[in-house]
């Protein structure tokens, strides 16, 4: 099998294309995700904190010199990716949860039996009919 052919059949299999689907997906709602973090939650919790800029909050280990920039731990920064991380983590077990509940309602719903053919439905009359002349 050649290198060529056996690329082919991998890159053709439905798993693959659904992985590269999911990957390109996940990645567009992750600057969905993004976008209402920065633009939409971060604003007002600014407000409410006094101003302060999550993103531009970090620790100077050491002062800028001259040309060299300063050296600092952009802990703004890491809480900001944090939140996006949580929200992005709330948003997907939410729709996951939308998922299993859809498949448990397919699953639950019992099909209702097949209806008895003639010949059974006969011979329940005839064992009946036997039953009550057993009994008298």
């Amino acid at each position: 099998m050649s290198i060529v052919s056996e690329f082919k059949e991998f890159a053709v299999k439905g798993n693959v294309v659904d992985l590269a689907v999911g990957v390109i997906i996940g990645a567009a709602f992750g600057k969905i995700v993004t976008s209402f973090v920065a633009d939409v939650v971060m604003p007002p919790i600014s407000v409410l904190t006094g101003g302060v800029n999550f993103t531009k909050l970090s620790w100077v280990l050491k002062a800028a010199e001259g040309d060299k920039a300063e050296i600092a731990l952009k802990y703004g920064a890491f809480l900001q990716n944090c939140f996006d991380f949580l929200l992005v983590a709330i948003a997907v077990f939410m729709m996951v949860r939308v998922v299993n509940r859809l498949r448990r309602k397919e699953e639950a719903a019992p099909t209702a039996p097949p209806e008895p053919s003639a010949e059974e439905k006969l011979l329940t009359e005839i064992r009946d009919l036997m039953k009550t002349n057993a009994k008298a």
